[in-house]
């Protein structure tokens, strides 16, 4: 029975660290604990500014740039659920720049019961994941990256293990946009004894770009996100609840063109980020995916939003972001940013 409750309490896990993403054990690696990224969005950001919150969505935003650059992220979730990240970036004259990350997710303590309800003891359970990016400018109009990643997992007595890599590149157009395409946690899982099942890693390939407007401190950023996969909320709860009949049960289905148009506005995000002066950036973005997929129908919400700023003091950064991912779970994300290089 204690092997049920704790895969039952897996996948629970799971749906709530990202629930308009594909659901399984892995799931926790779409999750981003950057602030920044959190703010427009938690997509691969496709911009190009040394930032090292961005190196562990998009390698290809690996650089020179980021050398003995440091990052701390801290995410309070959702009640004890917490997350931690520490990335840390370096460029070697002769193999390139690289950066690495940990991050670590944190589900809490849970009591363990006999089947008759008596507590017997306790246990955690957490994810982590180590993550080594490489990246590389090939001309002033292209950048590629790479990275290798180990994803755990530890609920109570059971663990699980995978090995994962991203490939990212970017394009810096002559007009002023950039575009970059990623393709995620291409991978296999390595054990599992958690149950008998050889569980997916949530693959993904985003397309994104942005472009910093010209005679305005704004920049725009568009994202289309899952190509690898078309219909992807049309049968969500969300969906068949709003096009069940009430009287008879069955499915109404959208006219294809409706059909077609709302599984093209579930892949969309829209975010950008207004720079006030030289020390303060506002961020925000709007995920429908996220709004249809979550949202409770006629209820006025915020779901899908999300927003962050961010203020430079001299060789730090301190960036702060809230996302609403459903009515009841806003998580609070601070990244503290430093250049070890001015100290």
């Amino acid at each position: 029975m204690r092997k049920r409750v704790i895969t039952i309490l897996a996948l629970l896990l799971a749906v709530g660290a990202t629930a308009q993403q594909t659901n399984g054990t892995y799931s926790f690696l779409r999750t981003t604990n950057s602030a920044r990224v959190a703010a427009l969005g938690g997509l691969p950001l496709p911009v190009y500014d040394n930032d090292i919150q961005l190196a562990t969505f998009n390698p290809a935003t690996i650089g020179e740039g980021m050398n003995n650059k440091m990052g701390l992220s801290y995410v309070d979730y959702y009640t004890d659920i917490n997350f931690a990240t520490l990335q840390y970036a370096h460029t070697f004259n002769s193999i390139g720049s690289y950066a690495a990350t940990v991050q670590y997710h944190n589900y809490g303590h849970f009591d363990e019961t006999s089947e008759s309800g008596v507590i017997t003891g306790n246990f955690g359970c957490s994810d982590f994941s180590v993550n080594i990016g490489w990246g590389r400018q090939l001309t002033p109009n292209w950048n590629i990256g790479a990275a290798v990643k180990y994803a755990g997992i530890q609920y109570e007595s059971y663990s699980a293990g995978a090995l994962a890599v991203d490939v990212a590149g970017m394009y810096h157009s002559n007009s002023g946009w950039t575009f970059s395409l990623n393709a995620r946690n291409i991978g296999t899982q390595l054990f599992n004894n958690i149950n008998s099942s050889r569980d997916p890693l949530p693959f993904s390939i985003d397309f994104g770009a942005s472009r910093k407007l010209e005679h305005l401190p704004v920049t725009v950023m568009l994202w289309y996100d899952d190509i690898q996969h078309w219909n992807k909320l049309m049968m969500t709860p969300t969906y068949i609840e709003q096009h069940t009949n009430p009287i008879t049960g069955q499915l109404e289905e959208e006219s294809k063109v409706a059909q077609f148009i709302r599984n093209a506005a579930c892949h969309l995000v829209i975010g950008g980020e207004l720079t006030l002066g030289k020390n303060i950036v506002l961020r925000s973005a709007f995920d429908y995916g996220q709004r249809y997929a979550m949202d409770v129908p006629k209820e006025r919400t915020l779901v899908g939003f999300s927003a962050g700023l961010a203020v430079k003091i001299k060789m730090f950064e301190i960036s702060y972001a809230r996302s609403r991912r459903s009515v009841v779970m806003s998580p609070n994300y601070l990244t503290i940013t430093m250049d070890l290089n001015k100290f």
